[in-house]
């Protein structure tokens, strides 16, 4: 059974935010689908992912949304902003970097990022991170 256009693109942003020394240099290995519950800061987590299909002349396409959200503990927002900024560099536009399996990643872009006080927690940034990629059946 394929893992469809979500769990696929997921797989293949987390290899290649693992892969990408400006990402690692900041969170090492710790990108997380769940976090677990004595996570080492910082570190970063995938968000929602969104599969939007449509048909085209007989085969499958979708929109995705991808969200990731980094998380620090650092005192103010620097640490937060630079794991975004990495993330975004190492994904936008850099669809030959990201290799879903069964499918072909014909664009990713990154929308929006922000870094905002992580008020649950009582100290620390949270830095959300989106993106839309469109991809369509190998």
């Amino acid at each position: 059974m394929s893992d469809g256009f979500a769990l696929a693109l997921q797989k293949a942003v987390r290899v290649a935010l693992l892969t990408d020394s400006g990402v690692t240099d900041l969170i090492s290995t710790r990108l997380y689908d769940e976090p677990p519950a004595n996570a080492v800061y910082p570190y970063a987590r995938f968000g929602n992912i969104v599969a939007d299909t449509f048909d085209t002349d007989g085969s499958t396409s979708a929109d995705v949304a991808l969200t990731l959200v980094a998380h620090s503990r650092s005192t103010g927002r620097v640490e937060a902003s630079r794991i975004a900024e990495a993330i975004r560099q190492a994904l936008h536009r850099q669809e030959s970097a990201v290799s879903p399996t069964g499918f072909t990643l014909v664009e990713l872009i990154c929308e929006q990022y922000y870094a905002d006080r992580d008020d649950a927690a009582g100290r620390g940034y949270t830095a959300t991170i989106m993106f839309s990629a469109l991809m369509e059946t190998a």
